[in-house]
């Protein structure tokens, strides 16, 4: 036997231990998928992460239609194994439904019955998530050949077998283990290479794309989004080049960010793949490159071959960004009709308000209009491409700035249908307050942004319970907009609750359907936005549906999970709501008759705080830290989302063992890391005092919330 072959059976043993469970049976006949599968997109499969290269996420199906689907039921649900939030889009081949939950787990189901066929646990230490920004979620997996490709949260990439779930090789894309690499984005197959970016912006890394061959896992080619340190040389020319758009020293204040950790798009014709590229890192342009240069490829599309991972072309949506205005958002690729000439488009709504059509041989800028209330800029100039900033933006003139950092459109998948020629974006109307704050500069562990916490996910103390209902719509509001990409019009728009709705699916059944976080599942009429149907699902819905045919029976397939980022810092904002998390599979047909489970709930009163409250200074120091180190993942004012504890009710239990926690890890397993490193003992003190001195407020105003028994 071979060198190779004796290392890699050792490699397969050593990660068959992350946790496979199979548990057999299951439909016969798998086919290789290949390039040539994914391009034919097949009606009755979902092969790819937005079903074809495009990413349209539109199913040629009609089975089920706007005149029946009143008659639409649940034919099967599977229980997922993780609470926090589910962002997933599944996949269907040769009859086998294949599903993430969080971290990165991977399972597979008989695509008609329900029955589970495998489950790969990656088993990624729970406190990782702090080395993330935004909940331990997973948008799906890749298929080619017999492999099923999956990356898990630690930055991880495997190939699974697709018939018992068994790991095949394993990967780690991250550059180094020292920065808060994550992988939270569905991996892409294109000739035989997977593509997986990564996330870690907000805590200081630099952005890259890998290529890894899907047969071994050998690397192909990376492509680095923003450049590198000078002195240690630039890995092309295309680096040397961007690097000219920088100032400072930008590989120290945050390393450019520029995460890939989302969007991809694939044109084979044109053998081009589109990146999506996120935000700086700092947030905050003044810190990241001194206020000048336009900070390339932050914030941009970029065109690459999808050989060899070569630069193409680029459009930078923001220039200069400095609002955490991402251009990660879900692209789609469509021949459409512009201005009276056919034209080959790339088309997105990225965080910044802007819906753009760009033609995607070149890069040229077709349109951009704003498809949500946007005054960081008045227009795209169609000349130059770039933005026309509103006067002041850059000194804080604007008090409250929209989009905020939530953008107008986040991860949520948009659809495009050929039949109604409409794009659906699960938009949002949100604002924030952008204020210099340098002093977490000197402190690590803290999200690198350089503009105060509080503002954004905080409101004043004083506010009663009255003033906080409905508060979260204010400034974080749900939006469903059809819009025609040759006119860059609105079409129609459907406003909703707190916080953006889940992805979208449009199908040839002239429908449109779309979860929601308040646990309502709906199908629309896609030209008019007219609800057809709806059923309660007890818990929010995030991730996007499919549809798919098998023995001449069409399905529509949603993972529900309630959590990421919405599920995190906005419990100020959202007011007195009540969201649960229920990870669920929900598989749906004609005449289906399965009922949910009842999900038995109680509700809970904040109890009066035993310990004794601060002094005023120690309380102010403690809203400092609160803010700097805890806020992001427990609530603004100490209030959850709901995802992870809300550390005001259960203070009362946790302040004996408080510095144990805090400081020493003895909640890691749960997710809660040891901050020793960062915080000092009277520092964590200064932290507890700061979430008694909420709770008492919180008991004074009333609270309750509701929690599963």
């Amino acid at each position: 036997m071979s060198l190779y072959k004796i290392l890699a059976l050792s490699l397969v043993v050593a990660v068959s231990a992350c946790g496979r469970t199979n548990e057999g049976g299951g439909p016969q006949g798998f086919a290789d998928v290949d390039g040539a599968r994914i391009v034919r997109a097949e009606a009755e499969e979902w092969l790819s992460h937005g079903r074809d290269y495009g990413e349209q996420r539109f199913s040629p199906l009609t089975s089920i239609n706007q005149r029946n689907v009143s008659r639409l039921g649940l034919a099967w649900y599977a229980d997922l194994p993780t609470r926090r939030g589910i962002e997933t889009t599944p996949l269907m081949a040769d009859g086998v439904l294949y599903v993430t939950a969080s971290w990165g787990h991977v399972l597979a189901y008989d695509a008609r019955t329900g029955g589970k066929l495998w489950h790969f646990d990656p088993k990624v230490p729970k406190d990782y998530a702090v080395r993330g920004c935004c909940d331990g979620v997973n948008r799906g997996v890749a298929l080619w050949q017999d492999k099923v490709l999956a990356a898990s949260y630690d930055g991880k990439l495997r190939a699974i077998d697709r018939k018992t779930g068994d790991p095949l090789w394993e990967v780690d894309t991250r550059i180094n283990t020292d920065d808060p690499y994550t992988i939270t984005g569905a991996p892409r197959v294109v000739n035989g290479k997977v593509i997986i970016g990564n996330g870690g912006a907000e805590l200081g890394v630099r952005g890259y794309v890998s290529a890894y061959d899907a047969t071994n896992g050998k690397l192909v080619w990376r492509f680095f989004t923003v450049p590198g340190d000078p002195a240690k040389g630039f890995e092309d020319d295309t680096q040397e080049w961007i690097a000219s758009t920088w100032n400072g020293e930008w590989w120290k204040n945050g390393k450019g960010g520029g995460t890939a950790w989302d969007s991809f798009a694939f044109d084979p014709s044109l053998n081009l793949l589109y990146i999506g590229v996120g935000n700086g890192s700092s947030w905050n342009h003044k810190v990241r490159s001194n206020g000048e240069g336009d900070n390339l490829f932050v914030s941009s599309i970029v065109a690459v071959n999808a050989d060899t991972g070569k630069y193409v072309w680029h459009y930078q949506t923001t220039p200069a960004d400095s609002f955490d205005y991402t251009a990660t958002q879900h692209m789609i690729l469509a021949d459409l009709v512009v201005k009276g000439k056919k034209r080959k488009v790339i088309m997105q709504a990225p965080k910044n308000g802007f819906f753009y059509v760009l033609d995607r041989r070149n890069g040229k800028l077709l349109s951009a209009e704003k498809y949500m209330p946007v005054n960081w800029a008045s227009h795209v100039d169609m000349e130059t491409g770039r933005p026309v900033e509103a006067e002041g933006l850059r000194e804080g003139k604007i008090p409250l700035v929209t989009p905020g950092p939530s953008g107008a459109h986040n991860w949520q998948p948009m659809s495009y249908s050929p039949q109604t020629e409409l794009v659906y974006i699960p938009a949002l109307m949100s604002g924030a307050i952008y204020i210099d704050d340098f002093s977490a500069q000197d402190r690590k562990g803290v999200w690198n942004t350089n503009y105060a916490v509080a503002p954004m996910v905080a409101v004043p103390d004083e506010l009663t319970n009255e003033q906080r209902a409905g508060m979260g719509e204010m400034v974080l509001k749900a939006v469903l907009q059809a819009r025609d990409p040759k006119t860059n019009a609105v079409v129609w728009q459907k406003e909703g609750g707190f916080f953006s709705g889940g992805g979208l699916l449009s199908t040839a059944g002239n429908l449109l359907f779309q979860g929601d976080l308040e646990g309502t599942f709906r199908a629309r009429a896609a030209d008019t936005g007219e609800e057809l149907w709806s059923q309660d699902v007890q818990g929010g819905i995030m991730g996007s549906p499919i549809s798919y045919q098998l023995d001449d029976e069409q399905y529509i397939a949603v993972a529900q999970g309630w959590g990421g980022i919405s599920g995190l810092p906005y419990g100020a904002v959202a007011g007195p709501r009540n969201m649960i998390n229920i990870s669920r599979l929900l598989v749906y047909k004609l005449d289906g008759d399965t009922a949910l489970p009842r999900v038995a709930v109680k509700e809970q009163t904040l109890p009066e705080p035993t310990l004794a409250s601060a002094d005023t200074e120690t309380i102010e120091a403690g809203r400092v830290l609160y803010n700097q180190y805890c806020a992001v993942c427990h609530g603004g004012n100490a209030i959850s989302a709901g995802l992870i504890s809300d550390l005001r009710y259960r203070i009362n239990d946790i302040a004996p063992a408080w510095q144990a926690i805090v400081r020493d890890g003895a909640m890691a397993s749960l997710g809660m890391p040891a901050r020793g490193e960062f915080i000092t003992e009277a520092e964590a003190e200064a932290i507890k005092h700061y979430v008694v001195h909420e709770a008492q407020l919180g008991h004074q105003r009333g609270e309750k919330r509701l929690v599963r028994e």
